[in-house]
C-alpha cells in the first residue's frame, strides 16, 4: 500500500509538470475513461466534468493510482465538481460517486438502488487506507456502480449529515469513526452502518446488504424505519423542570479523579485524546473546591502531553491523538480546533499556576498556526494529513544519523539524549521526538549548565525545522472554516491580551475581518471558505465559536465592532436555531434540510457543543448588555439538557463549565482611564495575569469614548477616574465593591470565590497538594 501511495505522489507530479499546462488552455480538454460497470456519463456531463478538472490547473494533484503513463487520471467523477479537498481527493476514484444532494436519491428512487454513503475528511488517516484499498479497487468500484448509488460527504462541510448518521453507528456498534459507511434507503432512511471496513469484508457486505434489499424489501423497510425512529426518539430528549445544582459539578470531578492516568496523566487507557473542555472544567473546579487533586490532573497532563510526540517538538502544534497511554506515539494529522483549544487551555493553566512553561507551549502552539496555518488574507485553514509521500508520520520522524547529518556534535548530542533518539527508535526503525527526561536531569548527565543545554536546544530545534522543511509535507486542507476559526480567534486574542503580544491580537483582528467580509451573506454565516468563495449556510457551531471568538476579540482590543458583531450573530442563533418548545439550539437552522430529525448537540465529542458555547455566550452578554432575555434563554437551555447533566455530567464539560458560569457570581470588571491618560496599564494587567473564568471586562476613558459605550454596555454608565487617575470598578450582580487605583487591592477583589453549594471545598475527593511539576519544556 505504500508502495502504491508513492506511485501516485510521483504520477501527480508527473500530472502537474506535464498536462497541466493544456489544462490551463493551451491544449485540448483532458478525457476520462468510463467509470467501471457505470454507464457512460453523457455528453454534457462528460465536458462538465472535464472542463472543471482542466480548471483545476497545476494545483490539482490527482490522488488515485488509476493513471496514465503521463500521469493524468483515467477516471474522473461528479466530485471533480465539488469545492472540499475531501470529495476532490475522491474525484478520481472509478466509483461513480455523488455529491449529498436530491439528484443522487432522485436516482436511486428511479433504479430502486440502496445508497451507500461515506463520510470521512481530507485528513483521516483510515478514510485514505479505505480509499486505496476498496474505492480504488475495480472489482469493489465495479460492484458498486452496478449494484448502488455511491454518496461521499465531507463531513467538516456537513456536519449535519455526519451527526445525524454518526448517531446511527454509534446505536448500532456502541461506537463511532471515520470513514462512516452507513447504507441507506432511497428514502435516506440507514438499514445499517459502521466505520472502517477491510476489502474483502466490504465486498462481502455490500453483496448481502444488496440481496437483503432486493430479496426482502419489505424487511429491509420496516428496519430502516425503526432505527430512523429511533434515531428521532433519541433527538426528542426530554427536559428538565429547573436548573441544575453546583452538585453535578462535584460528580463530574469524581468521575474523572475515577479514571485519571496517574502516571501519564489524561483519562482512561490508550488511545489517549487531549480532551480540553474536561481539563478545562477541572480548573474551574479547583477555583471553587480549592481541590489540589484537580488541579494535579490538569497539570500532570499538561506536562506529559508537553513533553510527548503528541506534541510537535520540531514544528510546533500538538497532532489528533496518542496511540499509546504516555502521549509519545501520535496518530499524526493536525486540527486547528484541536490547538486552538489547547492553547487557550495552556494559557488558562499559566493564569492559574503562572508557570511559564505552559505559557510557552501556548505561544509554541500559536507560533505554528500563524506560520503554517494561516491563508495570506488572513483566515485559518483546517488540518494537515497524518501521511506524507504515502507513509504515514514520514515527515515527522528521525534517526540517529539524520540528526546527525543535520547539525554539528554540540547540537547532535544534547538532542539525541533530551529526545530520547536511539538505533532502534519508536516507531517503525525511526524516531518520535518526545522529552525523555526533566532538562536539568538531562544537563547533569552530559555535563552542561541547564541555561546551556536550552540554548543548544533551542538552536539545534530551528536547524532541524529548517531540514523537515525539504522534506515532502503532509497534505494540506486549506479550506477555511467559520466556526473552527472563531475557536482560533479566541485563542489569539486571549493570548495576545494575556501574555502581551500585539501581533497575535493582530492576528485575530485580521481572520475577524476575513470572515466578515468573505464568509457573510446578509446576516447569514457561511461555513466555508474554499476555491476563492463561500460555502453551505453554517450551523450551529460556526455561529456560537464564532460569537465566542468576537467576545474574547472585544475584551482583547475593547474596540466595539466586535461586541455588535457577536451579539449581531448570537441574535441569528436566535431566530433561526431555537426551540421555542423546549429550550436550546437545533444544530441545523431553519433553512437548512432535515436530515432524519433536527439534531439538538449536547454533549462535547472533538470540539465542544454548540449549545454549550452559546449558553455561554448569552451569560457573557446578558452581562455586558444587562438584557435579562439573554440570561434565560442560556438558563433555558441548562434546563433542557438538565436530565443529561444529571446522569453523565462528564459527558458535557463545556455545558457544566456555562452552568458554573451561571451558578457563580460572575465579575463585570470596568477599567476606566482619564480622558488624556496613556500609558497606564497596571490595572487592566492585572486583570490579565488572573484566573478569573467568570467575568466581563471593558475599558474605556472618559468622555466620547464611554459615552459610545455606555449605548451598549450599561455597566460603564456612572464610573468615573477617581481623582484623575484609571480607576478599577469590580462588580457582582451590579453591586460594586470600593473602586481603586491599586493593583494589589484590585488583585485581592479578583481572588474573591464565592463558595457553590453542593461543592466540597478542598473535601475528601481532594488530595495532597501537588509536588512541584518536572518541566518538560
Amino acid at each position: 500500500m505504500k508502495v502504491i501511495r508513492v506511485l501516485w505522489a510521483v504520477a501527480a507530479l508527473t500530472f502537474a509538470g506535464l498536462v497541466a499546462p493544456l489544462l490551463a488552455g493551451s491544449g485540448p480538454l483532458p478525457t476520462s475513461d468510463p467509470l467501471p460497470g457505470s454507464a457512460p456519463f453523457s455528453a454534457e456531463l462528460e465536458q462538465k466534468l472535464m472542463t472543471a478538472l482542466g480548471e483545476k490547473g497545476a494545483s490539482h494533484h490527482p490522488h488515485t493510482r488509476h493513471l496514465r503513463p503521463d500521469g493524468s487520471p483515467r477516471y474522473t467523477n461528479r466530485l471533480i465538481l465539488e469545492s472540499s479537498p475531501y470529495l476532490l481527493q475522491h474525484a478520481h476514484n472509478p466509483v461513480n460517486w455523488y455529491p449529498w444532494g436530491d439528484e443522487a436519491f432522485a436516482r436511486a428512487a428511479a433504479e430502486s438502488k440502496p445508497v451507500l454513503l461515506s463520510v470521512g475528511y481530507s485528513t483521516c488517516h483510515w478514510c485514505h487506507v479505505m480509499e486505496e484499498e476498496s474505492f480504488e479497487n475495480e472489482e469493489i468500484a465495479t460492484y458498486l456502480n452496478q449494484h448502488y448509488v455511491a454518496i461521499k460527504v465531507d463531513r467538516e462541510v456537513r456536519p449535519d449529515v455526519d451527526d445525524a448518521y454518526m448517531s446511527v453507528v454509534q446505536m448500532l456498534t456502541g461506537s463511532g469513526g471515520w470513514p462512516m459507511t452507513v447504507w441507506l434507503t432511497p428514502g435516506r432512511q440507514p438499514f445499517s452502518g459502521g466505520t472502517y471496513f477491510p476489502p474483502r469484508q466490504f465486498l462481502a457486505m455490500l453483496q448481502q446488504f444488496r440481496q437483503a434489499f432486493d430479496a426482502e424489501p419489505f424487511r429491509v423497510a420496516e428496519q430502516a424505519g425503526e432505527i430512523t425512529r429511533r434515531v428521532q426518539q433519541m433527538a426528542q430528549r426530554p427536559g428538565g423542570e429547573g436548573l441544575p445544582d453546583a452538585a453535578v459539578l462535584q460528580r463530574a470531578f469524581d468521575g474523572f479523579a475515577a479514571t485519571f492516568d496517574a502516571t501519564n496523566g489524561g483519562f482512561g487507557r490508550a488511545p489517549k485524546f487531549p480532551s480540553p473542555p474536561d481539563l478545562e472544567l477541572l480548573l474551574r473546579y479547583h477555583r471553587h473546591a480549592a481541590s489540589a487533586r484537580a488541579l494535579e490532573m490538569v497539570t500532570l497532563t499538561l506536562e506529559k502531553m508537553a513533553a510527548g510526540g503528541i506534541h510537535d517538538q520540531v514544528g510546533g502544534g500538538f497532532h489528533r491523538y496518542a496511540t499509546d497511554a504516555a502521549w509519545q506515539v501520535p496518530h499524526f494529522e493536525k486540527m486547528l480546533y484541536d490547538n486552538a483549544q489547547l492553547a487557550v487551555l495552556y494559557l488558562e493553566a499559566y493564569q492559574l499556576t503562572k508557570r511559564d512553561d505552559f505559557a510557552a507551549v501556548t505561544r509554541d502552539i500559536l507560533d505554528y498556526v500563524g506560520r503554517e496555518m494561516t491563508a495570506p488574507d488572513g483566515g485559518f485553514y483546517a488540518a494537515t494529513d497524518a501521511d506524507s509521500a504515502g507513509v504515514e508520520g514520514k515527515f515527522f520522524v528521525w534517526t540517529p544519523a539524520e540528526i546527525r547529518a543535520a547539525l554539528d556534535a554540540p547540537h547532535a548530542e544534547p538532542v539525541l539524549a533530551y529526545y530520547a533518539v536511539t538505533e532502534p527508535g519508536n516507531f517503525h526503525g525511526k524516531n518520535i521526538l518526545h522529552v525523555a527526561a526533566p532538562l536539568p536531569q538531562v544537563a547533569s548527565k552530559l555535563s552542561i549548565e541547564p541555561a546551556r543545554l536550552r540554548q543548544l536546544l533551542d538552536e539545534a530545534r530551528s536547524k532541524l525545522y529548517a531540514v523537515r522543511q525539504r522534506r515532502v509535507p503532509p497534505h494540506k486542507d486549506t479550506k477555511i472554516l467559520a466556526g473552527w476559526n472563531g475557536l482560533m480567534i479566541s485563542a489569539f486574542a486571549r493570548a495576545g491580551a494575556v501574555l502581551g503580544n500585539p501581533g497575535y491580537v493582530a492576528r485575530a483582528r485580521t481572520a475577524a475581518r476575513f470572515v466578515h467580509e468573505r464568509m457573510r451573506a446578509d446576516d447569514r454565516l457561511r461555513r466555508s471558505f474554499a476555491d476563492g468563495a463561500a460555502h453551505e449556510d453554517a450551523f450551529l457551531d460556526d455561529y456560537a465559536y464564532l460569537a465566542a471568538g468576537l467576545l474574547d476579540l472585544y475584551e482583547a482590543t475593547f474596540e466595539l465592532r466586535w461586541l455588535r458583531e457577536a451579539i449581531a450573530l448570537q441574535d441569528v442563533l436566535v431566530r433561526d436555531f431555537w426551540d421555542a418548545e423546549k429550550g436550546g439550539f437545533f444544530l441545523t437552522g431553519a433553512q437548512h434540510e432535515v436530515t432524519l430529525t433536527r439534531q439538538k448537540p449536547y454533549s462535547d465529542g472533538a470540539i465542544p457543543s454548540g449549545n454549550a458555547v452559546a449558553a455561554l455566550n448569552l451569560l457573557r452578554l446578558a452581562e455586558f448588555t444587562t438584557d435579562d432575555r439573554r440570561r434565560e434563554r442560556a438558563e433555558a437551555t441548562l434546563r433542557a439538557v438538565a436530565p443529561v447533566l444529571q446522569r453523565i455530567p462528564a459527558a458535557a464539560p463545556a455545558l457544566l463549565a456555562a452552568l458554573d458560569f451561571r451558578l457563580d457570581r460572575a465579575k463585570e470588571i470596568v477599567i476606566v482611564r482619564p480622558a488624556a491618560a496613556t500609558g497606564d496599564e497596571a490595572l487592566l494587567s492585572t486583570v490579565r495575569r488572573a484566573y478569573v473564568p467568570n467575568h466581563v471586562l471593558t475599558v474605556g476613558s472618559v468622555g466620547d469614548e464611554l459615552a459610545r459605550q455606555r449605548k451598549i454596555i450599561p455597566l460603564v454608565a456612572d464610573k468615573q477616574a477617581l481623582r484623575g487617575a484609571t480607576t478599577a470598578y469590580v462588580c457582582e450582580q451590579k453591586v460594586c465593591a470600593l473602586p481603586t487605583s491599586d493593583p494589589a487591592v484590585l488583585s485581592d477583589q479578583l481572588a474573591k470565590v464565592s463558595p457553590l453549594a453542593g461543592v466540597t471545598r478542598d473535601g475528601p475527593s481532594g488530595g495532597a497538594p501537588a509536588a512541584p511539576g518536572s518541566h518538560a519544556q
